[in-house]
């Protein structure tokens, strides 16, 4: 008798781990899943409010010269926009590295900001996407 109860709880211990151990690998694999298609909330936020912030490319000589000559691409921003908010916008929307930015209130009463890109990465490719170039 008593050699079979110890079969029995054997049994059971086995059963309890195996059953475990199933459940938590299909829950990993799922999220993994759920994460590659879609965006995330915040990710969307950020985008929305990037797209607040700078209202369009301004595409005049001198900036299609800055463009292919020091690799700086110039924005018409909103007017309550600063230097930290413009340099995130343009890192988010674009995928690209800003290393400097300057703000500058024109004769028209709008704000510009001409954004330095990193040596990485060419305002060319930028500027041909928004279609100035």
């Amino acid at each position: 008798m008593a050699e079979k109860k110890k079969a029995k709880k054997e049994i059971k211990k086995v059963e309890k781990h195996t059953h475990k151990a199933e459940p938590k690998v299909e829950k990993k694999e799922e999220k993994k899943e759920v994460k590659k298609g879609k965006k995330t909330l915040e990710e969307i936020e950020a985008e929305i409010e990037g797209l607040t912030i700078i209202k369009y490319p301004l595409i005049t000589e001198k900036a299609v010269n800055m463009i292919e000559a020091e690799n700086k691409l110039t924005f018409i921003v909103d007017k309550n926009a600063n230097k930290i908010s413009v340099k995130k916008s343009i890192e988010g929307l674009y995928k690209v590295k800003v290393s400097k930015v300057n703000m500058v209130k024109d004769m028209k009463s709008r704000k510009k900001a001409v954004v330095t890109i990193d040596k990485k990465y060419k305002a060319d490719d930028i500027a041909t996407k928004l279609g100035v170039i």
